[in-house]
C-alpha cells in the first residue's frame, strides 16, 4: 500500500471528510515533502478505497451548489490502516536522492567547478534550514498536530548531515583527497 493511502486512511482516522478536506490536511501537514503524495491521487484513492471496502460513503456536502463525497473509514480500513502503519514503522528503504547520483560522477567537474558546486549545494541546505523554521511556525498557527513537527525536524537533521559532509568535503577537495 502505497504512502498516499496510509496517509488517507489516517487522516480519516479523525472523522468523515470530502477529498478536498483530506487533500487541505496533508498540505497542512506538508506532506508533499517527505511523503512523495501527488495530490491528484487522492481522489483515486479515495473512490479505489471505497470500492475495496476500507471506506465507506457517508454522505454528500453541497457547498455552492457543488456536490462532494463525504468518506469516512470502515473497521476494515482501520485495521488496514493498523497493519500498514507498523510496516512503514519497520520498513527499511533507500533514500533516493539526485545528489547521490552527482556524488558519483564527482571526478568529471574540475576541481574549481566542484568547489564552486559544493559550496553552493551548502548554501541552499543553510537557506532550507530558514524555510523549515517558517514552514514550523505556518503549521503551528493552522493548529497542525504538533507530531507533524517531528516530519520537519528530520528533514532539517538530515540536511544538517548533509551539510557537515558538505562542509568536510571541501576541505578533501582543497587538500585533493577527493575526488
Amino acid at each position: 500500500m502505497s504512502s498516499t493511502r496510509v496517509l488517507i486512511l489516517g487522516v480519516l482516522l479523525d472523522g468523515p471528510l470530502h477529498g478536498y478536506e483530506v487533500r487541505k490536511k496533508l498540505e497542512l501537514w506538508g506532506a508533499q515533502h517527505w511523503a512523495n503524495v501527488a495530490f491528484g491521487s487522492i481522489y483515486h484513492a479515495l473512490g479505489k478505497m471505497a470500492e475495496e471496502g476500507l471506506l465507506e460513503v457517508v454522505g454528500d456536502r453541497r457547498p455552492s451548489g457543488r456536490g462532494r463525497t463525504v468518506y469516512a473509514i470502515t473497521p476494515e480500513g482501520r485495521a488496514e490502516f493498523d497493519r500498514r502503519l507498523r510496516e512503514h514503522w519497520s520498513a527499511i528503504m533507500p533514500i533516493v536522492d539526485p545528489f547521490q547520483v552527482a556524488l558519483t560522477f564527482m571526478d568529471r567537474l574540475s576541481k574549481a567547478d566542484l568547489l564552486a558546486v559544493v559550496r553552493e549545494r551548502a548554501e541552499r541546505l543553510r537557506a532550507g534550514f530558514a524555510s523549515f523554521e517558517r514552514a514550523r511556525d505556518a503549521k503551528r498557527a493552522a493548529d497542525a498536530p504538533r507530531h507533524v513537527d517531528e516530519c520537519l525536524a528530520l528533514s532539517a537533521a538530515e540536511y544538517r548531515a548533509q551539510l557537515e559532509w558538505l562542509e568536510q568535503a571541501v576541505e578533501r577537495i582543497e587538500r585533493g583527497d577527493i575526488p
